[in-house]
């Protein structure tokens, strides 16, 4: 099976750790994955803003770029949803205003095969003790996209359970959104602010000494809370505890 590393916009600039976490983890179960260096933003940021039509060329470009691989694992909810969910409306709307199916075809190979790293875990390789140890206590905040675009449901929840030395305990008001939302943190500020910080003392509340979520976008906001309010509690992905193992220092994988 040939596997591609489609690390995301966010990821590739601010969080690079977690791509280097996927790697090591996805090697250490023996799959061997490809990092293609043309890949750029899956057009999710343009779609979501109203630019529709400044997002095919990304979405073509994605497809081009992915469409020979057997998977295509990504460690972004958001993103998989965009590819999985969003680029077929691309293709509709497309051949509503009359430009033929020509995008659908395009766009179709890579559509069934973009997996976010826990479905590709569970669903494809059916594994769910990774091998990992953390020894931490861990709260998990299934994000949006993941949660009703993706329908992980407890796929997440039964990695963290199966690693050595975490301690996982519920979030409160789990299933609410952080407040995120890409732009409409910008166009909604105090709103997403509000809604951050009921996820943040939701967390703390637990005792968790980890907030953990499949998105880094998410993370962001609410670390950028944690931050200002000082809080005991950090914010780290789950691609990150997944390839930590006793060979660490500190059970991180960084």
């Amino acid at each position: 099976m040939r596997v591609a590393l489609f690390l995301t916009c966010v990821n590739d600039t601010l969080y690079p750790d977690t791509g280097r976490a996927v790697l090591k983890l996805l090697n250490r179960l023996g799959v061997e994955v490809d990092f293609p260096m043309a890949q750029t933003c899956c057009g999710q940021a343009h779609y979501n803003t109203g630019y529709r039509h400044q997002a095919e060329p990304l979405a073509r470009h994605y497809s081009d770029v992915f469409g020979e691989y057997d998977a295509i694992v990504t460690p972004s909810g958001s993103c998989a949803a965009m590819v999985r969910e969003l680029y077929p409306r691309l293709g509709e709307r497309a051949a509503a205003e009359g430009r033929g199916d020509e995008l659908s075809r395009v766009l179709a190979p890579v559509i069934p095969k973009t997996y976010e790293l826990t479905e590709f875990l569970v669903d494809v390789l059916g594994v769910v003790d990774v091998g990992a140890y953390y020894p931490h206590k861990v709260t998990y905040h299934p994000t949006c996209h993941g949660l009703r675009s993706l329908g992980l449901g407890d796929r997440p929840r039964r990695l963290l359970e199966a690693v050595k030395g975490l301690e996982l305990v519920e979030l409160p008001g789990a299933e609410e959104c952080c407040g995120f939302g890409g732009t409409f943190a910008v166009k909604n500020p105090d709103v997403s602010a509000a809604m951050g910080l009921d996820k943040v003392l939701g967390a703390e509340s637990t005792g968790a000494g980890r907030l953990c979520a499949a998105d880094n976008s998410c993370l962001m906001h609410l670390g950028g809370t944690m931050s200002r309010l000082r809080t005991e509690i950090k914010p780290v992905h789950i691609a990150e505890i997944l390839a930590s193992t006793e060979d660490d220092t500190e059970g991180d994988a960084t």
